[in-house]
């Protein structure tokens, strides 16, 4: 294998595992917020809309049906709204 090609390739398996580590980075902040606000801590608003654009990320990063809800449900925390029926 040529120099080239295995600096190619550790140049993607670094990118790979810093896109992980942001997604974890992301849910993370989203769930350590929607607890902050569930316990009845005061909460900025910046930070709320910090916690809930990293709650989208999360959400949109992951396959997980499971995690998807979990993700949704502290972003409702977060913001205070949920659905209608």
């Amino acid at each position: 294998m040529s120099v080239r090609a295995l600096f190619t390739l550790a140049l993607a398996s670094l990118a790979t595992c810093q896109a992980a580590h942001a997604q974890e980075q992301d849910a993370v902040l989203c769930f350590d917020t929607a607890d902050r606000v569930r316990d009845g801590e005061t909460v900025a608003d910046a930070e709320k809309r910090a916690a809930h654009e990293g709650c989208l990320r999360a959400l949109s990063a992951t396959a997980s049906i499971v995690q998807k809800y979990q993700l949704q449900e502290a972003d409702f925390d977060i913001m205070g709204t949920r659905p209608k029926p």
